[in-house]
């Protein structure tokens, strides 16, 4: 059932957005209270009340009893415009309601039992559709929230609005069998594994860049390698170094040397 309260507003007596900046400049916001076959009556609140009042999730189901020139009206609130900037309200719309007033309104949506849920035990995530859902019916016939029973729901399962019980006189104002909230899969990164191809090339790479430094040369391929052979080819002829024991001569020719 609707929470019903007591609204202090005080009374306008003139209308057009002049008349509005100047009730701002007040310290108030503007508003007005519309429907019941009535005129429309012109209200300025205290901001910090309606601030306060718009916190409550429950806002927009609630009645308020607004008490004008020694009557009491009872009223719901239709809409609060903010500033794009500061989100302070600068405007707010009530509408009288009576017995057999029909209003549309959204009901806020509560999940319970997401213990008992076996999917949600082993990893899985509540995907939550709507966290509200508009409702049409008689403002004493509203409920203040719509609850949602996670028991039993497994990976993959849904819950659409046709397996929620709603109180007498209360109906959705969508048509179709909308879905609620579902159970998501788990979310897991994937990790590329290395292949056994690569890990040999890697290892056949590791026994032979230690071979090479164990005999002193470079890897085959690595930088230096083809230096190296070069300067060893260039080496070949050329002087020894000092204090090396020098070759053996040639032996003589064949006839020996001529006699000067």
């Amino acid at each position: 059932m609707p929470k019903t309260s007591t609204l202090q507003v005080q009374g306008r007596d003139r209308a057009g957005k002049g008349a509005a900046r100047a009730t701002r400049r007040g310290g108030l916001v503007p508003g007005v209270i519309y429907g019941g076959n009535q005129d429309a009556t012109l209200i300025a609140l205290e901001p910090r009340v309606l601030v306060s009042l718009m916190h409550d999730p429950a806002f927009k189901i609630n009645i308020f009893e607004v008490e004008i020139d020694g009557k009491k009206q009872r009223t719901m609130a239709m809409d609060v415009q903010v500033h794009p900037v500061s989100d302070q309200p600068i405007h707010a719309d009530f509408r009288r309601i009576e017995k057999d007033t029909l209003v549309r309104v959204p009901i806020p949506v509560r999940f319970h039992n997401e213990a008992a849920s076996p999917g949600i035990k082993v990893g899985g995530v509540l995907n939550i559709v709507r966290h509200e859902i508009e409702v049409r019916g008689r403002p004493d016939d509203l409920p203040d929230h719509i609850d949602v029973d996670l028991t039993g729901l497994e990976i993959g399962d849904t819950v659409h609005i046709n397996a929620v019980t709603l109180p007498k006189g209360i109906k959705v104002t969508i048509a179709r069998n909308f879905t609620i909230c579902s159970v998501a899969p788990p979310t897991v990164m994937a990790v590329e594994e290395e292949t056994p191809a690569a890990d040999e090339a890697t290892a056949e790479g590791a026994v032979a860049a230690e071979g090479d430094a164990a005999t002193g040369a470079p890897a085959a391929g690595a930088p230096g390698a083809a230096a190296t052979g070069a300067k060893g080819a260039a080496g070949a002829g050329a002087k020894p170094a000092a204090g090396a024991p020098k070759a053996a001569a040639a032996p003589a020719k064949a006839g020996g040397d001529k006699k000067k």
